[in-house]
């Protein structure tokens, strides 16, 4: 059952950073492994997703339909961002370019 955009607004806005990057990863085909390779590299080393993090946040997203699992290699299960992951996940995008237009005359 795919959650509502109100639902997932509210569960998700304001969000982790963690919960940020991982369907920021996931605008491509990723497996638990390749999202925090990804994480680690557009953050520069700042944010190292341990695995329990990783996968329970992947539980999480993919129940409420954010994200889904596209197929299995090799084990492996692939994602990939819904259209409510993405609409979510932009409003979130926003939300922190407010922020950063409203401090950034004072950095």
């Amino acid at each position: 059952v795919v959650m509502s955009l109100e639902n997932a607004r509210r569960r998700y806005i304001p969000m982790s950073e963690t919960m940020f990057y991982i369907l920021l990863s996931l605008t491509q085909e990723r497996h638990g492994y390749g999202i925090l390779q990804h994480v680690k590299t557009l953050t520069n080393g700042r944010i190292t997703l341990g695995a329990g993090t990783a996968y329970s946040s992947l539980g999480k997203l993919e129940s409420d339909g954010l994200i889904k699992s596209v197929r299995e290699e090799q084990r492996r299960k692939i994602y990939l961002i819904t259209p409510l992951g993405n609409q979510i996940l932009k409003e979130e995008a926003q939300r922190i370019a407010e922020l950063y237009e409203n401090i950034k005359e004072q950095l």
